[in-house]
């Protein structure tokens, strides 16, 4: 009997925390994509002014593989410490990476731009690991929902944030900044807050609670040995350790890496294709344009996905979106110089992206324990990542040397593995179980 008033002492009520984690999560997504999506919106453009067009794909990528490399040590800190700390040191490594690009435009010291991108990308990492931090205490039923609505968030910001590329480069100009330069100090300044908001306020830390209601074998965590971490350890070996032996998990991860993968491949260079038909004093604005229709399709239609995750199943939502990103480069790849056409591909592309990053995620999260949780999804941004680093470095070669309609073609082929994959039967049992 002590055992058990023991375990109910220690088991929070959970319902209380999740909401005020969801409400804080929302938040700092906003503030953190107008931060990322700023940079995106022009990062292309500023590396090709400062390095040439071939090297654009390279410097893109580089924020990429900042975001994926850096998924292996926040990992780490959170499975020591909780999300807190992990969320804090990559939105601060993605404002110091911002403040290093505006150095590196003023220098024109391509090095440094290469770095300054490397470390951007931890406001990418910062945002894609937050979606997690909305799971960790869901009730199973509405895992892939409340998941979501943290991937929806980022639209609020993200999608108005290329509109405001312009706004804060006028804004800058008076401060004897080159152009292109000042979308990246206002990107600083947002993730920069992002993180003192998550400092400050995301108390008590979702994965530790977690773990403590896991401990006491209370819903609606999944049980899980109190030493399930120490046993497996929390580096990417331990994680693959228990991914390859879990099918569910493996679809997962490759989903949401393929889907980032064809998404990366034809969005890096989509600004510069555009940069072919409109001039100087207009290209910003029609980018500002295509690229928030492309990010409303990534995240403003994200709660349905979520919805159609936890109602008709992750396989069927991975395979929908699968379906989606074939349209997007039929239609982006034959739009010619329609910028119409070519922005209904954009939209579709985004699409297709949120159906496999949502499901996919959702149905990583739910396939493993609790105690190395964190390592495996440290694992899955670092594949996805990885994956989306190699589009966007090939892709500005493969656009200079063939065109933007064969870079389409080759993505459209590279979704083939995950089709093979997701039409396969994938048991899924609770982690406990599987244990």
């Amino acid at each position: 009997m002590a055992t058990d008033l023991a375990a109910t002492l220690a088991a929070p009520d959970v319902a209380p925390i999740q909401r005020r984690t969801l409400r804080l999560l929302f938040a700092t997504q906003i503030i953190g994509g107008i931060g990322v999506t700023i940079g995106v919106a022009v990062g292309a453009l500023l590396a090709s002014a400062v390095a040439g067009t071939a090297v654009a794909g390279l410097v893109s990528s580089a924020a990429v593989v900042g975001g994926a490399l850096l998924a292996v040590p926040v990992t780490r800190i959170m499975t020591v410490r909780g999300r807190r700390p992990g969320l804090v040191v990559a939105y601060l490594t993605g404002a110091a990476g911002g403040v290093l690009v505006v150095l590196a435009a003023v220098t024109r010291w391509v090095p440094l731009l290469f770095l300054g991108m490397l470390l951007f990308g931890g406001g990418s990492a910062a945002n894609l690991q937050a979606r997690y931090a909305a799971v960790d205490l869901a009730v199973p039923a509405r895992r892939g929902r409340q998941l979501s609505l943290i991937v929806w968030a980022t639209t609020i910001g993200a999608v108005a944030a290329p509109n405001f590329a312009s706004l804060a480069d006028r804004t800058t100009s008076g401060w004897g900044l080159p152009p292109l330069a000042g979308p990246f100090a206002f990107s600083a300044a947002a993730l920069a807050l992002a993180a003192v908001a998550i400092l400050a306020l995301l108390r008590p830390d979702p994965l530790l609670t977690a773990r403590r209601v896991a401990a006491a074998g209370t819903p609606p965590a999944p049980v899980a040995a109190p030493a399930a971490t120490a046993r497996h350890g929390a580096g990417m070996r331990a994680a693959w350790a228990v991914v390859r032996t879990r099918p569910a998990a493996r679809l997962g991860i490759v989903a949401v890496a393929v889907g980032h993968l064809v998404m990366v491949a034809v969005m890096v260079m989509t600004p510069v294709r555009l940069h072919e038909w409109h001039d100087d004093a207009d290209v910003l604005r029609v980018v500002g344009l295509v690229l928030s229709l492309h990010i409303a399709g990534m995240y403003a239609l994200a709660p349905v996905a979520g919805w159609l995750t936890d109602r008709v199943g992750r396989r069927a939502v991975i395979l929908g979106g699968v379906g989606l990103l074939l349209a997007a480069c039929a239609v982006a790849g034959t739009a010619g110089h329609h910028t119409a056409r070519l922005s209904v591909g954009l939209f579709l592309l985004g699409l297709g992206w949120s159906g496999t990053m949502v499901a996919g995620s959702t149905l990583l999260s739910e396939s493993v324990p609790v105690g190395i949780r964190p390592s495996v999804q440290g694992l899955s941004d670092l594949t996805m990542g990885l994956a989306g680093a190699g589009a966007g470095a090939v892709s500005g070669f493969v656009v200079a040397a063939a065109g933007y309609p064969v870079l389409t073609g080759l993505a459209a082929v590279a979704v083939v593995p995950l089709v093979t994959l997701a039409l396969r039967p994938v048991p899924v049992g609770a982690p406990d179980e599987e244990e």
